[in-house]
C-alpha cells in the first residue's frame, strides 16, 4: 500500500480504504510504486477511454523546493528528494549503502518524486502519521511506513530510523506537507470494478500492443544509460517489487494504470486497465517472507490481497483477479 493515504482510526476503516487503492505504480505501472512511477510507459493502439475529468486536469498544491534556503535544513530536504527520485543510484544494489534490493526508485511508483496528482503522491502524507495500519495491526510512524516500502516495493531491508537516509526522506515528506493537507489528487482514483474476473490472457494482447515497446515483451523495462536504475521500470521479475507490495494487488495496479498510462493519455479504458493489470500480476516476482503475519485481524485484509491466509471460503485466484463484489458480500453476510 502507498504511503499517501488518509488517517484511519480502526482496522475496519483501514481495510475499506485499502480496497479503494491508493499507491504510484509508475506502471509506467508508474510504487512505489513502492509505493513510485513504475511508469507502465506504453505506446501503440489500444481501446482508449477519456480519463476522468479530475485525472485529466488535476494538480496538487506542492511547495516550491527551489525557494528553500541553501542552509542545513534546506539541503536536508533536497537530499531527501534526491533519495526519492534516485533511490537505485543512492542506496540500491552495488552502492556503498545498499538498502534497496532492486533497481527501482521511490518515484517508480510515486511519480515526479511524489508530486503528481493521482500518481500516489506523497504530498501531505507526513500529516497522516502516526496512523493505525491493518497490515501490521499497530500504529505506525512515518519512518515505519517508509521502511514498509523499502522492504516491499524496493524488495530490500529497513533503513536505520535515525540514519542519514531516513532523516532526509522524512524531512522531504515533512516539507511536502508544509502547504497544508488536502485529499484532492491523492491515491490513484477509482474505476468501476468488473463483474467478471480480470483476464490475463486478454491483457496480454493489450500489453503487447500498448506497453511492450517501453516495458519490454519480457516486462524487464529499460535500464538507465546513466546510473544503476531504470529509465522504464520492470513490471515483473527479480528487479521488480515483491509480492508483498501494494502494487502487487490488482485493485492498486488497475487504478494506477487507468490514471497514468500510457503517458500523455488518453488512458486505457477501464476494462483494458483491469486486464493489463491482471497480465502483469500473473507473472513471477520476488517473494517476501512471512506474509502470513500480515493483517493479524484477517477481517481487515483487502479483498485483492494476492496471498493468504484468507478469512473466507473464496479461493486464491478470485482474491487475485476478482470479481471482488461476491467476496465483499460474503464478508458482509458474516459480519466481517
Amino acid at each position: 500500500m502507498p504511503i499517501a493515504q488518509g488517517v484511519l482510526s480502526s482496522p475496519q476503516a483501514n481495510a475499506t480504504f485499502a480496497e479503494k487503492g491508493t499507491m504510484r505504480f509508475g506502471i509506467g505501472i508508474a510504487l512505489g510504486g513502492a509505493v513510485g512511477a513504475i511508469a507502465l510507459a506504453c505506446s501503440g493502439p489500444a481501446t482508449r477511454g477519456a480519463p476522468a475529468p479530475l485525472l485529466a486536469a488535476a494538480s496538487l498544491t506542492v511547495p516550491d523546493i527551489a525557494r528553500l534556503p541553501d542552509d542545513e535544513a534546506g539541503r536536508l530536504v533536497r537530499r531527501g528528494r534526491d533519495l526519492v527520485a534516485h533511490t537505485a543510484d543512492r542506496i540500491g544494489p552495488g552502492t556503498a549503502r545498499a538498502y534497496s534490493g532492486n533497481g527501482l526508485d521511490c518515484q517508480s511508483c510515486h511519480i515526479e518524486a511524489g508530486t503528481r496528482a493521482f500518481a500516489l503522491p506523497l504530498v501531505a502524507a507526513y500529516a497522516d502519521y502516526p496512523q493505525y495500519r491493518a497490515r501490521s495491526g499497530r500504529v505506525e510512524t512515518i519512518a515505519d511506513r517508509v521502511n514498509g516500502c523499502m522492504m516491499r516495493s524496493l524488495n530490500g531491508r529497513p533503513l536505520p530510523v535515525d540514519g542519514p537516509e531516513m532523516t532526509a526522506i522524512v524531512a522531504y515528506l515533512r516539507f511536502l506537507s508544509s502547504a497544508g493537507a488536502s485529499s484532492f489528487g491523492r491515491g490513484t482514483g477509482q474505476i468501476a470494478e468488473l463483474s467478471r474476473p480480470a483476464d490475463p490472457q486478454r491483457g496480454s494482447g493489450i500489453y503487447a500492443r500498448v506497453c511492450a515497446a517501453c516495458h519490454g515483451v519480457d516486462g524487464a523495462g529499460q535500464k538507465s544509460d546513466e546510473g544503476k536504475g531504470y529509465a522504464v521500470p520492470p513490471l515483473w521479475g527479480r528487479d521488480s517489487f515483491n509480492d508483498g507490495a501494494g502494487m502487487a494487488r490488482l485493485i492498486q495496479a488497475a487504478n494506477f494504470i487507468h490514471a497514468q498510462m500510457p503517458p500523455g493519455g488518453p488512458g486505457l479504458a477501464g476494462e483494458d486497465a483491469w486486464d493489463v493489470a491482471a497480465y502483469v500480476e500473473a507473472h513471477p516476482r520476488p517473494h517476501k517472507a512471512d506474509l502470513d503475519a500480515d493483517y493479524p485481524d484477517r477481517r481487515t485484509k483487502p479483498v485483492d490481497a494476492p496471498y493468504g491466509p484468507y478469512p473466507d471460503g473464496f479461493d486464491a485466484r478470485q482474491h487475485r483477479f476478482g470479481p471482488f463484489a461476491p467476496i465483499r458480500q460474503g464478508h458482509d453476510g458474516k459480519g466481517m
